[in-house]
């Protein structure tokens, strides 16, 4: 995961205070220009969360197959991004509450603490923060991120401010992440599902066509495994069934 930009010299980046936890649960004070996204993904979420009676916010952790790791999020909506993230070919590091970033928006001093930060396969960095769709027009909640924004810019990274994505779209994946981990399905019948996936163009179809030697039972979560990493593309436009048409990746992309 090399991060291309790290090193580099920004005007400006260089009077942005950072501040993010090791993976040894050491804090590590730095500038922008000399933020490395790689040392960030590697470590833990720079503020600790805790759980109790009526918290209004829904807090955990999931496994995430991207870096085989655990990762925190505050709410379902924050969840919900990083499935995306799970689940996007090109993301290869995940974070949760990555680091502090403190400075001068040219009115007053800022202190804030994104919600994600994923580094892609091609170095490309992106920021995220998660807020309700009724929340994104806040005055306040505006400002925020047009300052984070103009950080990003900085630094050379693509700020993302994520409301949410189809409900269609986010219950497949959702579903789909119930298979995300290689250890729980029948790896063995790979091969086969794409062999089967050569000639068949459904779900319902892979299945049919290696009925006579394996329950579905078996070659079901397969097959869902392989759409969840790639090897077979799936239009996910509609709620999955057995009527969704796959395809051997390369030959059409995830709807």
């Amino acid at each position: 995961m090399a991060d291309h930009l790290s090193r580099a010299v920004i005007p400006g980046a260089d009077v942005v205070q950072v501040r993010y936890r090791q993976a040894d649960g050491e804090f590590t004070e730095t500038t922008l220009d000399r933020l490395m996204a790689t040392e960030v993904v590697a470590g833990l979420p720079v503020r600790d969360f805790r759980w109790y009676k009526g918290r209004r916010h829904y807090s955990g952790w999931y496994h995430s197959v991207t870096g085989d790791r655990l990762v925190a999020y505050e709410s379902r909506l924050e969840l919900a991004r990083i499935l995306l993230a799970d689940f996007a070919r090109d993301v290869v590091g995940i974070a949760a509450q990555p680091f502090l970033v403190t400075g001068d928006d040219g009115v007053r001093r800022r202190r804030h603490v994104p919600d994600l930060l994923l580094v892609h396969a091609d170095g490309l960095v992106t920021v995220v923060d998660v807020k309700a769709p009724q929340r994104i027009k806040d005055p306040d909640v505006v400002t925020q991120f047009a300052w984070m924004k103009g950080l990003c810019s900085l630094r050379g990274w693509v700020f993302e401010a994520w409301t949410g994505t189809k409900p269609v779209v986010m219950e497949n994946v959702r579903f789909l992440a119930g298979y995300r981990r290689r250890q729980v399905v029948e790896s063995r019948l790979f091969p086969e599902v794409l062999e089967a996936a050569r000639v068949q163009g459904t779900i319902g179809g892979i299945e049919k066509a290696l009925s006579r030697r394996h329950l579905a039972d078996a070659v079901r979560p397969a097959l869902l495994h392989l759409v969840w990493t790639g090897a077979l593309s799936a239009d996910l436009s509609d709620p999955l069934s057995s009527q969704t048409s796959v395809r051997l990746a390369g030959e059409g992309g995830n709807g």
